[in-house]
């Protein structure tokens, strides 16, 4: 089912690919900036935070879609059925999915993608590092072994690369972004071509004579009803993550603190264990998140790499501790364990809210950033403005808004 080959012409096409300015997420210039705001900041010299608010998440892949808005008609019912409980997933406090899809998501945006692509791992493998296919893939991204030797995933003996999030996100992001340039950024070619093949998607354009330009991707002849269905899946799960907006029990399960993720080395002859003992972290749930790296056969003559919260010092980590494991530890504790940066505030309380029935937009901002600064729906905001889902805000324009 997931036949993703890779040919002399697409390796080429890989070297070319990493020549893109990565996007910032901003979400670091906010660090450090509380009782500071009078400084001249160097931007570049600013740490990156350790934890963000799981509001923020969301809001970063709201406004990182290539279409932030669901196309009900184009919906099936199906599957958003299917997908219904995405939304729960990530409110679970005792799940990984929200840490790992903050993940995915950041790495997408720096690589300028759509975060479509980070509805893939839900699709694939329900975000679940250590998900097998008794077909053979496996990982969040659900590779076959020549795909993921052919995109530079370690493979060898005891070691599967497949299973190790960082070493199978940095390849599909890879292979996104070659598929996302190739199909003159169709969100929708490119992910056709994920699931059933570039080349494959190619041949359906020549024979419908169209090019990437004025594709209809549902018309594409040659291609199977599952890669059809898949694109289906992923617009259906994002219909279901727009409408969790207007669920205010999910909504306030997503506003807590949680842990930013990063590469670390994990050093030869060091366990997943050993190595979260040493920070204090809880050595069960790295495990789970780094599956390659706990399997018993992994070889211990080389580094590999890990997925762990950004600062982990061998030394006393209390408050990523927390971060960590929130269930050992009130959120209040966490936020006097470490100042909150603005990136991970919370959503005001109506009390806070600005109560101008105007607003002014300003360089950088979004429907969905407007809509939740003033506690109102997107939808209620591009409705109330006329606005369609694809509208582009530009500064100085002057939106009503309710109060």
């Amino acid at each position: 089912m997931r036949r993703r080959s890779t040919s002399l012409a697409l390796g080429i096409m890989l070297g070319l690919a990493g020549t893109a300015n990565a996007q910032s997420l901003g979400a670091g210039l906010s660090q450090n900036l509380a009782g500071a705001a009078a400084l001249p900041l160097d931007a570049s010299t600013l740490p990156a935070p350790s934890v963000r608010n799981g509001q923020d998440i969301f809001a970063s892949f709201r406004e990182g879609l290539a279409e932030p808005t669901c196309d009900a008609e184009a919906t099936s019912p199906r599957w958003q059925k299917q997908f219904a409980h995405a939304p729960a997933r990530l409110a679970n406090q005792n799940d990984d999915a929200l840490v790992l899809f903050g993940y995915v998501v950041e790495e997408l945006r720096k690589a300028s993608l759509p975060t479509e692509f980070a509805l893939i791992p839900f699709v694939e493998s329900g975000y679940r590092p250590s998900a097998r296919s008794a077909a053979g893939p496996a990982g969040l991204w659900q590779f076959i072994a020549t795909t993921a030797r052919n995109h530079r995933v370690p493979m060898s003996e005891g070691y599967d690369g497949r299973l190790s999030a960082v070493d199978s996100t940095q390849a599909a992001v890879r292979y996104l972004k070659t598929l996302h340039g190739m199909f003159g950024g169709d969100w929708r070619l490119a992910t056709m071509a994920y699931n059933a093949g570039e080349y494959r998607v190619l041949q359906g354009l020549r024979k419908a004579g169209m090019n990437a330009t004025n594709a209809v991707p549902a018309e594409l002849p040659g291609l199977s009803p599952v890669t059809h269905a898949y694109v289906e899946k992923l617009h259906a799960l994002a219909c279901v993550l727009e409408n969790a907006e207007e669920q205010p029990s999910v909504m306030a399960s997503l506003d807590r603190t949680v842990p930013v993720l990063k590469s670390h080395t994990l050093p030869a002859g060091t366990s997943v264990q050993q190595w979260a003992a040493q920070r204090s972290l809880d050595p069960a749930r790295i495990a789970r998140l780094n599956p390659a790296a706990s399997g018993r056969g992994r070889p211990q003559s080389a580094p590999v790499r890990l997925l762990a919260p950004v600062n982990t010092p061998a030394v006393d980590a209390s408050a990523m501790v927390a971060s960590l494991d929130e269930a050992a530890m009130p959120a209040v504790a966490v936020a006097s364990a470490q100042p909150a940066p603005a990136a991970a505030r919370s959503v005001a309380s109506a009390a806070d809210r600005p109560r101008n029935r105007r607003h002014t937009v300003r360089n950088g901002e979004s429907p969905w950033t407007i809509a939740r600064r003033y506690g109102m729906p997107v939808k209620a905001l591009l409705s109330l403005n006329g606005l369609s889902g694809k509208a582009v805000l530009k500064p100085g324009a002057v939106l009503r808004v309710e109060d």
